[in-house]
């Protein structure tokens, strides 16, 4: 059974607008892959963070809503976890879709 999930991924790529794009690209293409029904991707632009985290002051921020069961979920999130372009990542379940 497939669930919706809303995720917030925080990307390292240095502020660099195409970098962020790049790896938007892949990683749409990998959620694809993995049997993912990407519904929405959401660009929300670099943003700083209210304090230093380490060397890093800011990342991008891309919200990704999508369907998946929660053993793919699990899957990508372990595969994203090994990525350095990705310095955060979180998710949230969603209601189911109404209809209109």
């Amino acid at each position: 059974m497939k669930n919706r999930y809303e995720g917030l991924l925080i990307l390292n790529v240095k502020g660099s607008e195409d970098g962020a794009r790049e790896v938007i690209e892949r990683l749409e293409a990998d959620f694809k892959k993995e049997g993912l029904v990407v519904e929405q991707v959401q660009k929300m632009g670099h943003r700083q963070f209210s304090y230093a985290a380490g060397d890093l002051n800011g990342g991008y921020y891309v919200n990704i809503v999508f369907e998946a069961a929660p053993v793919v979920l699990a899957k990508i999130q372990a595969k994203l976890k090994l990525d350095e372009a990705i310095y955060r990542q979180h998710y949230l379940r969603l209601a189911g879709k109404k209809a209109a």
